[in-house]
């Protein structure tokens, strides 16, 4: 995954907690914050949902309040993936308290599209989404994401 020197993390050192073949979690107690970077151009859903259930395990040991999803290396565009994220895992997170999502995403401007799409769907389909009551924001960076 390429990075540039604005993501220079060394000022805020985050603590590695799973690391797969698709994803790299990662907390900072102090900024009360979850990272997540994956780290393959696409994951299928089965590794998708085990990275977001560590995540879910790692919320539950500690007070986190913000979430930076870094889906930069992504090629790939998983409909199935994305409703369940919306959808069930967002749901239960903000239940535990996570509001503030920040997402940084691949430059293509087809992915962007693809989310603007995928999201009508979702929004007609599920009536339940808690989303206008989450803090979301895009970022360029995981520095600009972490100062939002």
């Amino acid at each position: 995954m390429e990075k540039t020197a604005e993501d220079s993390l060394t000022q805020y050192p985050f603590t590695d907690y799973f690391t797969s073949n698709f994803a790299v979690v990662s907390y900072h107690k102090a900024l009360k914050t979850i990272l997540c970077q994956l780290t393959a151009e696409y994951v299928p859903i089965e590794y998708f949902q085990q990275t977001f259930h560590k995540i879910s395990e790692l919320l539950a040991q500690g007070d986190y309040h913000k979430f930076i999803f870094d889906k930069r290396s992504l090629k790939a565009f998983h409909q199935p993936s994305m409703e369940w994220y919306f959808v069930v895992w967002k749901k239960e997170m903000f239940a535990k308290g996570l509001k503030i999502h920040r997402k940084i995403l691949p430059s293509e401007a087809w992915f962007k599209k693809s989310i603007d799409i995928a999201k009508i769907q979702i929004y007609r389909d599920h009536q339940d989404l808690i989303i206008e009551q989450l803090d979301i924001k895009y970022c360029d960076s995981i520095l600009e994401a972490i100062k939002s």
